[in-house]
């Protein structure tokens, strides 16, 4: 009988004795299978120590977490050298990488060789002496994993002595499969100083490697606000050591990154645990759609289990990776239908967003859309259409019928979604000053990060209120309040800013930029300030300004996202809005919130605009129905400009539509000065012209 077997049932028999020495018995049994357990793990168990690297890091909005300057945590998991340590540890880029081994009289240098991001674990090289073989711990089979049971969690610390036995924390496991069956879940102290060391059993078997982890957010930092809150994960050895082979293909120039595995749907409906899984929309190019699954599918089971809501779908793919497969059974028009090999793609392989090359004249309730601009030798430029024309049909595709367009440009954009960049469609166009049409055919291109220097001023056919192919109302409503209005929620618990053009005309849809100050800019003078720099811009565009006032010392947290939410919905309710242009405006850790609030309330906000801010983790996957564009802007001498430039990196590489504008004299400061005045009023243009095709 094993150790794991025989001491539950040893301490069983010494609690049920009456003799008081028993307890103390009890105490020393248990203190000494910790130890020969740590014992037998630690050899196994190195310390890593980084350098150089950005200073400072971001685990979302509001948590700024400063480069540690201890030892973190990594665990063999090959005789020749290879390491395996949580990503977390590495969050910061760093220049040198260091490992001391048990056993090993000098430090070793380190290499990055792989990482995967689906589980957050790094893989290190170092190089051994000729003839050596460093000891590599026993997993845990995960069939054998028991809820209850006890769990060792093990720590490199800042002791000198490497033979000496590492920190421990005592717990047991709490709950298996968490993080969508990626994770087991213990109550052993996990922190910072163990992440990338080993979970261990009482007999020094390795269950995991330790990690911060949620299964809401991804990325290096996802999960570490959780610290110290008595809730830890680690990832099964087993599934590691699958992958190995993988990560081991890495090296220091061309490291390997594992990717999370997507279908490339989004569902009908948002409740994760009670609606049925039928699935909403499915973006081009994804392994769903070349699959041939279609929006209104039911999702009935994966990999021949049943599944009856959306969480039990994310549990079913949430362990696979990019390229690998999965079966699908659907149920359509009320006939099953079994998807095979269905081969899952990768977020960061999605298309862009296809793009016409057009402006559309808004609050136009007449059928077609007129185009107000044609970007230079877009699509629609090469095929000759011109200001003024009004687009009345379209359909993808040189061949098949036409889509006659009479719910303007939701309808024209929605035609254009369901297509991609590369292929051919076709728009029937009436000519301006005439009756004379054309039908041409345009090859989609790729929505570019280019800025008109200029459009023109007609923007609005001002009929807002009209219904399409109705009559304009025989009383214009009463004009609401315009100018800088203090308010507060309707609970009196959160107070916010409205700035409303004096000339607001309720039959013009307004752009709305909800700006979320920095920290320490909340007071009403530096409200007032903002919205006197962003005035004159409010009035010449049709933009209301909302400025909601976060209470945190520390700036923006996740939990004000509802309130920052509410605020819009208050404005929604009393003034015209243009859904297809609200922005969410930040900076510094104003705009961390920022890209939270983009990516988390994406039914709300169409569009991120960010300045010396950057994000702490990759982006979400794109939403095809949902679009989502960035301007990114940031001093040339500012000491997160690295930063911001590796987040345009991750946003372009997940297909997202970004624009970067580095200000070369500027610092840490905002737009509104001399410098940065050309790029305020670029990001103003950029603003006016979101909702184009």
């Amino acid at each position: 009988m094993s150790r794991t077997h025989w001491l539950p049932l040893v301490i069983g028999v010494l609690a049920l004795s009456p003799t008081p020495g028993r307890a103390g018995e009890l105490d020393e049994l248990m203190e000494k299978a910790v130890k020969d357990a740590v014992r037998t793990a630690a050899v196994s168990v190195v310390k890593i120590e980084t350098s150089g690297g950005i200073e400072v890091v971001t685990s979302g909005p509001g948590r700024l977490l400063r480069r540690g300057t201890g030892p973190t945590s990594g665990l063999i998991v090959s005789p020749d050298g290879f390491i395996i340590s949580s990503a977390f540890n590495f969050a910061n880029k760093p220049s040198t990488i260091r490992v001391e081994i048990p056993g090993q009289k000098e430090r070793r240098v380190a290499k990055v060789v792989g990482t995967d991001q689906t589980r957050m674990v790094t893989l290190l090289k170092v190089d051994v002496p000729p003839g050596t073989r460093l000891p590599v711990p026993v997993p845990v089979p995960k069939k054998d994993l028991r809820i209850g049971t006890t769990a060792i969690a093990i720590g490199r610390t800042l002791s000198a002595e490497m033979d000496s036995l590492p920190s421990v924390s005592v717990g047991i496991i709490s709950a298996i499969e968490r993080i969508w069956g990626k994770a087991l879940q213990t109550d052993a102290k996990v922190s910072p100083t163990n992440y990338g060391g080993p979970l261990v059993d009482i007999e020094g078997r390795v269950y995991g490697v330790l990690v911060p982890a949620s299964p809401q957010a991804e990325g290096e930092l996802a999960g570490f606000e959780w610290y110290d809150s008595g809730i830890g994960f680690a990832v099964p050895l087993e599934d590691i050591n699958a992958v190995l082979p993988r990560l081991m293909k890495g090296t220091e120039k061309e490291p390997v990154t594992l990717r999370r595995g997507f279908m490339g749907i989004t569902m009908r409906n948002t409740d994760m645990y009670t609606a049925d899984p039928i699935i909403g929309t499915v973006a081009a190019g994804s392994a769903a759609e070349k699959a041939e699954v279609k929006g209104g599918d039911l999702i009935t089971g994966i990999d021949g289990k049943e599944v009856r809501n959306y969480a039990q779908v994310l549990h079913a793919v949430g362990t696979k990776y990019e390229g690998d497969t999965v079966t699908i059974v659907l149920k359509r028009d009320g006939k099953e239908l079994k998807k095979e090999k269905v081969v899952l793609g990768s977020a960061v392989a999605a298309f862009g967003q296809p793009f016409l090359g057009i402006l559309p004249v808004r609050d136009d309730p007449d059928p077609g859309v007129e185009v107000r601009y044609v970007y230079p030798k877009s699509p629609a430029d090469v095929a000759g259409i011109k200001e003024g024309d009004r687009v009345m049909k379209v359909g993808p595709g040189a061949m098949g019928p036409l889509q006659t367009i009479t719910g303007g440009r939701t309808q024209l954009m929605t035609v254009l979604e369901a297509a991609r960049p590369g292929v051919d469609a076709r728009v029937e166009v009436r000519r301006a000053g005439g009756m004379k049409t054309e039908t041409l055919t345009v090859k989609l291109a790729e929505l570019p990060d280019v800025v008109p220097a200029k459009v023109p001023e007609k923007a609005s056919a001002k009929k807002a209120l009209t219904p399409p192919g109705g009559k304009a109302p025989a009383a214009a409503p009463k004009k609401p309040e315009t100018g800088l209005q203090k308010r507060t929620t309707p609970a009196a618990d959160h107070t916010y800013w409205v700035y409303v053009p004096e000339d607001y005309d309720p039959n013009v849809a307004c752009a709305v930029v909800v700006w979320l100050h920095p920290v320490g800019k909340n007071k009403e003078r530096d409200i007032e300030d903002f919205a006197s720099s962003w005035g004159t811009f409010c009035d010449d565009h049709n933009i209301i300004l909302v400025c909601p006032k976060s209470d945190n010392p520390r700036g923006w947290t996740p939990g004000e996202a509802d309130f920052v939410t509410q605020t819009v919905n208050a404005v929604l309710g009393a003034y015209t809005v243009d859904r297809r242009r609200i922005v969410t405006h930040g900076m510094g850790v104003g705009g961390e919130m920022a890209y939270y609030l983009g990516f988390q309330s994406r039914t709300v906000f169409r569009a991120v605009a960010t300045h010396a801010a950057h994000m702490g983790s990759n982006p979400r996957e794109k939403v095809s129905n949902q679009p989502l564009a960035f301007f990114l802007s940031v001093g040339g001498k500012d000491p997160v400009k690295a930063a911001v430039e590796e987040t345009r990196e991750k946003l372009a590489r997940y297909k997202y539509p970004v624009s970067l504008r580095e200000i070369g004299p500027m610092g840490h400061e905002y737009l509104d000065g001399k410098a940065g005045q050309a790029t305020l009023e670029e990001l103003v243009r950029w603003i006016d012209t979101l909702d184009r095709l």
